[in-house]
């Protein structure tokens, strides 16, 4: 058969792929986009979407869509309770879990959503059909890669005929998930830890068992019966539930029969329970030896894993993908230069670290280390033991459920093409509960609620975007155009007022990137600073 020509393969449709084709596509990038499973939405894992992604989604034009596909309802207290089980005894609450709170917050402008992936995955793949540039092909996996300087060969077989075709691209993307094929091709080695432990995720249906204990509404509780430590919550609509006993022994294995025994044991609560899937998975704290080689990328889950406590997975890779995104259609439209595409693991990677080293802190403490079965006893003796568990649990598990820190904090400090700046204190990645919004170059652009109730955010052009203080020089300001016409860079500038910019934006000029990150800040348009910013000179 002869071959098809794209500018860009993606391998993989999961929130990584389908976010890398919205990013691809909505700039017009002609792209192929490939899953060797038959549609999406087979992952019921990941259940949070935070406000970073959700932030990436209303730049998208979709953000209230998936607040429309939330089978709970925005307003569905998203407050984590630890209980002995849920006809037992309550030991702490968490309140505001992943800042979910559909309130307006002067960090963000999207609180985060509690939501299956798979959700998700379909309000992600409805949008990648409004865009003519991307195909979609399901049921269709790699079965070989080659390239050259020039392009990527990649042979790709219809699962359901077992016909074979060929494709060529410009570049291709891995985001094929833990057992990656691309990054095979490319030689990557996983480096970390396997195996932090076992686990088991059931998906079932439990008519009745929001009103069969007393606990109230949460999204998610934690039980720590010695019996069966867990987690359990609900899922969606027409009582669906998730059941995740935890740090299972080797050779651990489940009927159906026997899971419905374990989610009455471990609930106390005895009703008919229907088994809809259930699996093993490891806990894996795990990073590839490089992202890159020639023409070929991996993202997402291909070159990170982490325990999912703390809800980072699946939110990391569509950052990954938007990181990757604008630099591949920047590069493909001869604008991006050479170091450009290189910059991409070079600024990923450190934060791909700090967050395993959170998701792995967050392992350490799961159900299991808080057990004992005097905390449903009586008296004075079990009061005082609940206290010092609710104290350890709080102590222990507050930081894994308010994030806000690591998920907005990562700052590209260092990168190739971030303009850096001599401070006194210099910026650093964030971790944890506390976020201090910073302007510092490589540092996600500080929030603004507009006087007209827009998010600043939202004034933001599809390229870079110049934020201007009313001292700024207009001299400056006209040779960043000037020379962003002769690159060929898409500029829009934004005046900001005094009270505006406030202390969020101190520097006169503020260069703003497609990502929402800080390229650089000064008050006179430095030469070379395009080139430096665009990845054609790392002077």
């Amino acid at each position: 058969m002869g071959e098809q020509a794209y500018a860009v393969t993606i391998v993989g449709a999961g929130p990584t792929g389908l976010s890398l084709a919205i990013e691809l596509g909505s700039r017009g990038i002609r792209c192929l986009l490939v899953e060797r499973q038959d549609r999406v939405g087979y992952a019921p894992r990941a259940k949070t979407t935070n406000v970073r992604t959700r932030t990436h989604l209303r730049r998208w034009g979709i953000a209230h869509k998936l607040a429309a596909a939330s089978p709970l309802g925005i307003h569905y207290p998203s407050n984590v309770l630890f209980v002995t089980c849920l006809s037992g005894a309550l030991l702490a609450r968490i309140e505001n879990a992943s800042n979910c709170d559909p309130g307006r917050s002067p960090l963000y402008p999207e609180h985060g959503q509690w939501v299956p992936q798979y959700k998700l995955e379909q309000v992600l793949r409805d949008h990648v059909g409004t865009f003519d540039s991307v195909d979609l092909s399901f049921s269709t996996e790699m079965v070989s890669v080659t390239q050259d300087s020039h392009e990527v060969t990649v042979q790709l077989r219809d699962r359901v005929t077992q016909s074979d075709r060929f494709v060529t691209c410009h570049y291709l993307v891995g985001a094929d998930g833990a057992r990656s094929a691309v990054r095979a091709a490319i030689g990557a080695t996983m480096n970390g830890y396997y195996g932090l432990s076992r686990n088991y995720n059931i998906v079932f249906r439990a008519p009745g068992l929001a009103q069969a204990h007393l606990h109230g509404a949460a999204t998610m509780y934690w039980q720590t019966n010695p019996a069966a430590p867990s987690l359990i919550g609900p899922m969606d609509r027409d009582d669906v539930w998730f059941f995740m006993p935890t740090r299972l022994p080797e050779g651990f294995n489940l009927t159906d029969a026997e899971a419905v025994d374990l989610i009455r044991t471990a609930t106390g609560i005895d009703l008919p329970y229907e088994i809809l899937s259930r699996d093993e998975w490891v806990a894996s704290s795990l990073i590839a030896d490089h992202y890159h080689r020639g023409h070929i990328l991996l993202a997402g889950d291909a070159c990170h894993l982490h325990p999912p406590f703390g809800g980072y997975g699946m939110n990391m890779g569509v950052s990954d993908a938007v990181d990757l995104g604008w630099k591949i259609a920047a590069t493909l439209a001869g604008w991006g230069g050479p170091e450009l595409l290189d910059s991409y693991e070079s600024e990923r990677r450190p934060i791909h670290e700090a967050v395993m080293a959170e998701a792995t802190l967050n392992h350490a403490s799961l159900s299991n280390d808080f057990s004992d079965p005097a905390l449903d006893g009586h008296g004075e003796t079990a009061d005082l033991l609940r206290e010092t568990v609710r104290n350890r649990i709080l102590k222990a598990k507050e930081r894994e459920f308010h994030t806000l820190g690591t998920v907005l904090g990562g700052c590209y400090r260092g990168s190739p093409i971030v303009a850096a700046e001599i401070a006194d204190v210099p910026a650093r990645n964030q971790v944890g509960s506390v976020y201090r919004p910073s302007s510092a170059p490589g540092c996600l652009a500080p929030h603004l609620w507009m006087p007209d109730g827009r998010s600043l955010y939202d004034c933001f052009g599809r390229d870079f975007t110049l934020l201007m203080r009313p001292t700024a020089d207009s001299a400056a300001v006209a040779e960043a155009r000037r020379r962003a016409d002769v690159m060929g860079v898409g500029l829009q500038v934004r005046a900001l007022d005094v009270d505006e910019a406030g202390p969020l934006y101190p520097a006169p000029l503020t260069l703003v990137r497609p990502d929402q990150h800080v390229a650089w800040r000064g008050s006179i348009w430095p030469q070379g600073l395009w080139e430096k910013v665009t990845g054609w000179s790392q002077s």
